[in-house]
């Protein structure tokens, strides 16, 4: 006669083992993504020397046109001038485009070059020079509003 042996009772089935694993895993990359250090927003960046020069660079004629592009998206370019009014020749100058929505938060902020040594000679004492932005992908909460231009970096040249 064979003797039936009692099943015994063990909380830990496979499903519960699978469940306190998978909690254990969310916790801790929840607790990484949480608890990590978040880099700061990138800053404007002028040294004291180009924050000095800034007073002598004018932005002009600046204007902002959007297109439809053959792809159906629409292209937003904020076309203008710079003038280096100062003494000095600047090999490159960026900026910060500043996108806002209608409660004026930021909804974008992105460093471009308007000044560029890939596009000419150095920007001399006097000379104006036009730039042109595209943008083709920005935000739906966009205010469709000009953005805040803001020299970012300048790179003396010579």
């Amino acid at each position: 006669m064979a003797t039936k042996t009692s099943p015994q009772t063990n909380i830990f089935t496979v499903p519960v083992l699978v469940f306190l694993v998978l909690a254990v895993l969310l916790g801790g990359v929840y607790a990484f993504l949480a608890l990590r250090p978040v880099p700061p927003v990138s800053q404007i960046t002028l040294t004291p020397e180009a924050k000095a020069y800034v007073r002598n660079l004018k932005l002009s004629e600046v204007e902002m046109k959007a297109a439809e592009s053959y792809m159906k998206n629409t292209l937003v370019e904020i076309l203008g001038k710079i003038t280096n009014n100062g003494d000095r020749s600047l090999r490159s100058v960026e900026i910060n485009c500043v996108f806002y929505d209608s409660y004026g938060q930021i909804v974008l902020r992105e460093r471009v070059p308007i000044v560029r040594p890939k596009d000419g000679p150095a920007l001399k004492p006097g000379d104006t020079r036009s730039f042109r932005l595209p943008f083709d992908s920005l935000p739906a909460t966009w205010n469709q509003g000009m953005p805040q231009l803001v020299i970012a970096r300048i790179d003396f040249g010579n």
